[in-house]
Parts: structure tokens; C-alpha cells; sequence
């Protein structure tokens, strides 16, 4: 599996420990953003991805999901093993999990 959706991750987060990495740009994450997540931009994670763990249950997200996916195959690319990419991003998170959320 490399792709999650919001109802699936929702309910792994209050079972097991989850890294959720955000590669939006800091604009977008300060306008909304799933609670507990790090943001690394997209463009920062090659000089970054040393910050997180090879072994932990990752999961990417993005506006759409397509920044994510590219993020989660460069992790995939440096050895990470369990690395997800959020399906529908931030945005089908906001329709699906968290209705309250912004959206832009």
C-alpha cells in the first residue's frame, strides 16, 4: 500500500505512532494544516530527510495529494520502508475528517 485515506489515517493515529510530514510551502501551512504534523517543504526535504526516521509509519501530504506522492517516492528512493502519501491531501482531509478546516 503507498496511499492512505483520511478516514484510514484518522483512525491509525489514535492506535499507533504516526510522523505526518507536510511538503506544502509555510503559507499554506499556516493556513491549515492536520494537528501534530512537521512541515518540511518539498523543495527542502533532499537536505532534510535525514531529520526523520527510516522505521516509523510516515505519511505525506500535500494540498492534493501530488507533492506528497512525489515526496513519498524520493523517501521510498532513500530506504524508507513505511512511507504513505496522503490520498486527496489536505483538501480531502478537510472534506472528509475535518469539515471546520480552511480550505483554500
Amino acid at each position: 500500500m503507498t496511499e492512505i485515506v483520511p478516514a484510514k489515517l484518522q483512525a491509525l493515529r489514535s492506535n499507533e505512532p504516526i510522523v505526518i510530514v507536510d511538503v506544502r510551502e509555510p503559507w499554506e501551512y499556516a493556513h491549515c494544516h492536520i494537528e501534530g504534523s512537521q512541515l518540511i517543504p518539498l523543495d527542502t526535504l533532499p537536505a532534510r530527510y535525514a531529520e526523520l526516521s527510516p522505521t516509523a509509519l510516515t505519511v505525506m501530504v500535500c494540498h492534493h495529494g501530488m507533492r506528497s506522492h512525489y515526496a513519498a517516492d524520493f523517501l521510498r528512493g532513500c530506504g524508507f520502508e513505511r512511507v504513505l502519501n496522503l490520498s486527496g491531501g489536505i483538501h480531502r482531509w478537510a472534506c472528509e475528517v475535518e469539515p471546520a478546516m480552511p480550505q483554500y
